[in-house]
């Protein structure tokens, strides 16, 4: 698979991100450009998918923006690592609950690689961990197809401010918490973007026709 990679090194404006990724996504259906995965992190921001609710908003003097995405209302930061992509599926298995489940598979083959234990959730999107009976969501997935081309991704907390998510019902999910891997174990993820991207371009192979 001929597919670029790339990694910002300082935080991206949303907006910015959204419109480079809307051109590759152009590109690619244009047989123009390469699929590509893009890790990076992101300013401080709110995001609304296409099925969020305003009553997920609970201090209601954030600003959020509104994103065509999948899912619901999430928070990003620095902290954060972003994993976006813009993958073709049209010379691929049409198959988007199986390309959901390789990106799932990705998060928890990676956590696995560094001894952190973590599920996928078939009824609450993303990746979770058992924090002593509790349930703490540790990634987010977000994915928009556009006439077989998937694009968008997931997000994964690292050591991130997880504050701002007591302003939001974070995907719509009330009962449930948020974390992420600093909280969990004291290992080094230093080099865990190299470890996503090996994954998830390996688990890809699966989609091959």
């Amino acid at each position: 698979m001929d597919i670029e990679i790339k990694k910002s090194t300082k935080p991206v404006n949303y907006s910015d991100a959204m419109k480079e990724l809307e051109a590759r996504l152009k590109l690619v259906s244009e047989n123009e450009g390469k699929e590509l995965i893009w890790i990076l992190e992101h300013e401080p921001v709110f995001t609304a998918g296409s099925s969020f609710s305003e009553n997920d908003i609970l201090d209601k003097s954030i600003n959020f923006k509104k994103t065509n995405r999948g899912g619901k209302i999430t928070y990003h930061g620095p902290g954060q690592l972003i994993f976006y992509f813009v993958i073709d599926l049209r010379n691929k298995k049409k198959d988007i609950r199986k390309f959901i489940s390789i990106i799932e598979n990705t998060v928890i083959d990676t956590l696995k690689q560094f001894k952190i234990k973590s599920h996928a959730d078939r009824k609450n999107i993303g990746i979770w961990i058992n924090n002593k009976g509790k349930l703490e969501k540790v990634a987010a997935i977000g994915v928009r197809v556009s006439k077989w081309i998937a694009y968008h991704g997931f997000s994964l907390n690292i050591n991130n401010n997880l504050d701002p998510y007591n302003k939001i019902i974070p995907c719509g999910i009330s009962d449930k918490g948020v974390t992420n891997l600093k909280k969990i174990s004291k290992t080094n993820f230093e080099k865990i973007d190299e470890v996503l991207i090996r994954k998830f371009i390996s688990n890809l192979k699966n989609l091959i026709v």
